[in-house]
């Protein structure tokens, strides 16, 4: 896979096209919106859906942690689809994610709405905001703050080519934050031109659409622009 590099804040950043972040300074491997358990969580409410989003999203993940061989680990909020997914994980799903997590020597969980407390039984500390240096990271962006990573949106773009339009989830940038796209196997994305994400960027700013072995970079038009265009 190419990564591409992004600097904010005056810090080297790597955006990789599985969908995370490396902080290459830092060691550091960032990473948003697992929503592990989405499946059980549906299938508790009567909607049946095949019972692998877990399996697929920490398979990848795994991959992402041996590749880039992380010391820290930051998760950007909804690991877990709801507050009792971690409990009902299987049991070799369960040791599946002990063994990513154990190959980083801190794990950092930063709370979301869907996971608003700690997960029981597995490493790391639990925080609402984490900072280091100049970045932060939270799970929903801050339209005030500056060096900031988040997640929550699931931004994905279209991109026009020769056989017509192709939508990705992707990377949303400018010089103020990034915001990653969701990582687990069962999410759904949020196009950019929705006004919550507009707001964000309200200059304009670049996207990086994942493909399966690079990013594909687009300029996003500032805010008026982007309320003109047709749908």
């Amino acid at each position: 896979m190419t990564p591409a590099p992004l600097h904010l804040a005056g810090e080297r950043l790597m955006l990789d096209p599985s969908g995370v972040v490396s902080w290459p300074a830092r060691r550091s491997l960032i990473v948003s919106d697992l929503h592990l358990e989405k499946g059980s969580h549906f299938a508790a409410r009567g909607f049946f859906v095949p019972p692998y989003d877990t399996r697929e999203t920490l398979a990848k993940l795994a991959l992402a942690v041996r590749r880039h061989g992380p010391s820290r680990l930051i998760l950007l909020g909804d690991s877990f689809h709801d507050a009792l997914g971690c409990q009902r994980m299987a049991p070799s799903d369960c040791a599946a994610l002990t063994r990513i997590l154990a190959a980083a020597s801190e794990v950092v969980w930063v709370l979301g709405n869907h996971d608003p407390i700690a997960p029981v039984g597995l490493p790391g500390i639990a925080v609402n905001t984490f900072s280091d240096g100049p970045l932060t990271f939270r799970h929903e962006a801050d339209p005030r703050a500056a060096g900031e990573l988040s997640g929550h949106f699931h931004p994905k773009a279209t991109l026009a080519t020769r056989a017509g339009p192709v939508s990705r989830p992707c990377f949303a940038t400018d010089a103020r934050r990034v915001i990653l796209p969701a990582f687990g196997a069962y999410t759904g994305g949020l196009d950019m031109r929705d006004p919550a994400l507009g707001r964000l960027f309200p200059r304009g700013g670049r996207v990086f659409l994942l493909g399966p072995d690079r990013l594909y970079s687009v300029p996003l038009a500032p805010m008026r622009r982007r309320a003109e265009s047709p749908a």
